[in-house]
């Protein structure tokens, strides 16, 4: 019988009031707000939103996150994240509405000098999108807890200054609709995360930089970049 290896540990998130969420997968949405499709030079009438991933390990909660290695050019993007306490495949909107367990707010970390790179030469995202510590996330409040809806502000600053803002009905696709659309690639299952999209107004952050990200009634993240 082979060993098994020592000292695994499964990424977690914590739950508002207490408990954890160990997490099964992480996956994202892009260019699911049209003002950010028109921004990063896509045109959201003809090009849908689509999925991509990050490893589960991703998930960083805490007040200090790292600059990564290799890039020159890292950027922010404030996203509400849907943590799934169910799956299934080919669910319809009403059934994939019942699996989400709670959200969170989360930040998408892009390393967009190398993603520049990889869409010029027809790449994957990989390491883009899923290095280390690039899913700052906030706890995870229970869906009876909050009010989530169109009008719900989202919103990230920069050293004191406001770059992203808007709201969670400026979506192109609701939460139950991408839960549903997801599931007719993969089968979803309880653990997994859905950063939804960002609004307009990404930009760069640099060592020192303090960010707060913000979705009304949600745990905030706060972090310096180090």
């Amino acid at each position: 019988m082979p060993k098994l290896l020592p000292n695994i540990t499964v990424p977690y998130v914590l739950v508002e009031g207490g408990g954890i969420f160990p997490v099964r997968r992480i996956y994202c949405v892009g260019r699911n707000y049209a003002d950010h499709a028109r921004e990063m030079g896509s045109d959201p009438d003809r090009e849908p939103p689509f999925f991509f991933s990050k490893p589960n390990d991703a998930v960083i909660q805490g007040h200090h996150v790292p600059y990564p290695p290799m890039t020159s050019e890292l950027h922010h993007e404030v996203e509400l994240v849907l943590a799934l306490a169910s799956g299934g495949r080919d669910l319809t909107p009403e059934a994939a509405d019942k699996t989400i367990f709670g959200y969170a707010v989360g930040v998408d970390l892009t390393r967009r000098d190398l993603q520049a790179v990889a869409k010029d030469k027809g790449r994957p995202w990989d390491l883009a999108k899923g290095f280390d510590h690039s899913a700052p996330i906030g706890r995870i409040s229970p869906r009876e807890t909050v009010n989530i809806g169109n009008e719900t502000r989202i919103r990230l600053e920069v050293d004191g200054v406001e770059k992203q803002s808007g709201t969670l009905g400026q979506m192109s696709w609701a939460p139950a609709e991408i839960i549903a659309k997801l599931s007719a690639y993969v089968e979803l299952k309880a653990g997994d995360l859905i950063f939804t999209g960002t609004p307009s107004g990404v930009g760069e952050i640099n060592v020192d930089n303090h960010v707060v990200a913000e979705i009304e009634g949600l745990s905030r993240v706060m972090f310096t970049l180090e």
